[in-house]
């Protein structure tokens, strides 16, 4: 099943002649390059390290390509010729996050940022493609990136200060001069870019509705007119070409991801042509003459396929198909939105994918997100129908605390308040047990989720012990205090806004932290953890696993010491979810 995969989106040359994107088919995602539609795609890297494109410099002679090893979360920047060749390293050092920002329109200078100073702090540097020097750019404390730029002249610079809150500013190269333009003091969501017009911003924001909204931001009058349309979805993300000509958005409708588009001089809404059926269209990348758009397709029922649209034809055009061996897709179960009841009474959103029969009730597996600002949602998924081709009902809830339901839902689990939201968890099975039953059985549950949702299986099987019948944690959290003492620092600085202050919350945190309900797991109990996670260290997983040990309380750990926060290389992959299905057939599943 895990050889059922699309090749990425990619990124087109500006000339509309090749086509550069990420492709997984050897096992670990690696850069190709197809010269034409339905083309032989030629592979550009190798090895065992996940490779990604970040962009095509202007004048088309290099690719910009990361490099992580081992799922550290410490990658690294490099040059790759479009032909293929040696990587020429821009940057990757040992324990520091190198990520790139944007290349010059001369295609002189790479721009990328780097904590290599202190390690929740982010400089941003430029490198210089002709005599491979790197410059220091801007280097006060915090966590920046380059949210857009004018040239060389002013970069629009974020700040990071919590989780979904960010401060902007311009910044004025030659003179030093920083400007701050919204979001200080305020620890609000914004996404910004530049507009057509002087002086403009264009910024996605929830400041001044419900929901995320597009506006044009004056930087003169500081006054927000919106844009996009007035619906009650979020509009999940936009971007504006280089040449200023045109904007596209996605609204996040219910889990469904819709394209827009508008005009990026009058701010009017643009016609699109024709696209086909689909669970989510994304733009992916712009030309930089903004001739070209890569769309993203996902139909639902089948692979995601990769487009290219011509805008002034109005022309769709196919570059490579997605690979299915020795699998018939037409099989799979395609997700539908339903819902089930929290205690308060509010309706808890939930994404089911069903076999197509079972022997009385289908044992059901529920599959929490992460994040815990991730959402759920629907589209092809080969690694959902591993679990209903085995035999499982699948359900993927949004509890409060995920994403694409308003800024209320959103922050209903910030710090303390997750405890009067986090029976959401349990929730969801006695909805189960009591409305799917059939011929008088109640259907066996099982729960799994990685990172965030690692955490919410080890809380549905602790906190809520007896609300499911067996549980597997992949890279989630134990304690959440020791977490976040332990975590990556720049993660620490943005994950204490979610969960709570280790100093001031400390009770609240220790008493949503699964270790201290231990004593309460009734059922069996899968960790799954990588070696080298920065987010959720490895000792989260040996310290639950040591205290159900003490307990005599059956488990299992299984440690990747070649991974990360979570399985990447393939054969990994393959012992994750087999173990997984095993552990769930052998529990669930009715003995024969």
């Amino acid at each position: 099943m895990l050889d059922v995969r699309s090749p990425g989106a990619g990124m087109l040359t500006p000339d509309g002649k090749q086509l550069f994107f990420t492709w997984t088919i050897t096992g670990m995602r690696q850069v190709w390059r197809i010269d034409g539609p339905q083309r032989f795609p030629q592979q550009l890297t190798g090895g065992e390290d996940p490779t990604t494109i970040a962009d095509i410099t202007p004048d088309g002679k290099w690719l910009v390509v990361q490099r992580d090893r081992k799922g550290e979360e410490y990658p690294g920047l490099y040059l790759l010729p479009p032909q293929g060749g040696a990587l020429i390293p821009i940057s990757h050092r040992e324990k520091v996050q190198t990520t790139y920002q944007f290349t010059t329109a001369d295609s002189k200078w790479v721009y990328f940022r780097a904590n290599d100073r202190k390690a929740d702090t982010y400089s941003i540097y430029r490198y210089s493609i002709a005599d491979r020097k790197v410059e220091t750019v801007f280097d006060q404390e915090g966590i920046w990136s380059v949210a857009d730029h004018l040239d060389t002249r002013k970069l629009l610079l974020v700040k990071e200060v919590g989780s979904n809150m960010e401060e902007y500013s311009e910044y004025e190269v030659e003179t030093g001069k920083l400007t701050p333009l919204f979001g200080q003091g305020e620890r609000e969501n914004y996404q910004a870019a530049y507009g057509a017009k002087e002086g403009e911003l264009l910024v996605l924001t929830p400041k001044l509705s419900e929901y995320r909204r597009l506006y044009a931001f004056d930087t003169k009058a500081k006054k927000f007119s919106p844009i996009s349309p007035d619906v009650k979805h979020d509009v999940s993300e936009f971007s504006v070409d280089q040449q200023k000509s045109r904007v596209l958005y996605t609204i996040n409708e219910k889990g469904y991801a819709r394209l827009g588009a508008l005009d990026a001089r009058t701010l009017k809404p643009l016609p699109l042509p024709k696209l086909p059926e689909a669970d989510h269209v994304n733009p992916v990348s712009t030309t930089r003459d903004g001739k070209f758009t890569v769309l993203s397709v996902d139909p639902g029922t089948a692979q995601p396929r990769s487009y290219v649209l011509e805008w002034r034809t109005g022309k769709l055009s196919q570059w490579h198909a997605p690979s299915a061996p020795e699998v018939d897709t037409s099989t799979f179960a395609r997700a539908t939105l339903e819902d089930y009841p929290a205690r308060d009474g509010t309706k808890i959103p939930m994404f089911v994918r069903r076999p197509r029969s079972c022997d009385g009730p289908c044992p059901v597996l529920v599959l929490f997100h992460g994040g815990p600002e991730g959402q759920a949602r629907p589209g092809f998924s080969p690694r959902a129908q591993i679990f209903v081709d085995a035999g499982f009902t699948l359900v993927e809830p949004n509890v409060r605390g995920s994403d694409g339901y308003g800024k209320t839902w959103l922050h209903a689990d910030d710090g303390p308040k997750r405890l009067d939201v986090i029976s959401d968890i349990e929730d969801a099975s006695r909805f189960i047990r009591e409305k799917w039953r059939e011929g008088g059985k109640t259907p066996k549950i099982g729960v799994f989720g990685g990172s965030y949702g690692g955490y919410s299986t080890l809380v549905a099987m602790t906190l809520f012990a007896g609300a499911y019948d067996a549980g597997a944690s992949n890279v989630g959290m134990s304690n959440l205090y020791t977490f976040l003492m332990n975590t990556a620092p720049y993660r620490r600085a943005l994950r204490i806004s979610e969960y709570g202050d280790p100093e001031k919350d400390k009770d609240a945190l220790l008493k949503l932290s699964p270790i201290t309900h231990v004593d309460r797991v009734q059922a069996p109990l899968l960790l799954i953890q990588g070696a080298t996670d920065p987010r959720v260290p490895a000792g989260e997983a040996v310290q639950i696993k040591e205290a159900l040990d003490a307990r005599k309380i059956p488990s299992d750990l299984i440690i990747f010491p070649d991974e990360g926060h979570g399985a990447q290389k393939r054969e990994n992959q393959v012992l994750q979810y087999g173990h997984m299905v095993r552990f769930f057939q052998e529990h669930l599943l009715p003995r024969r």
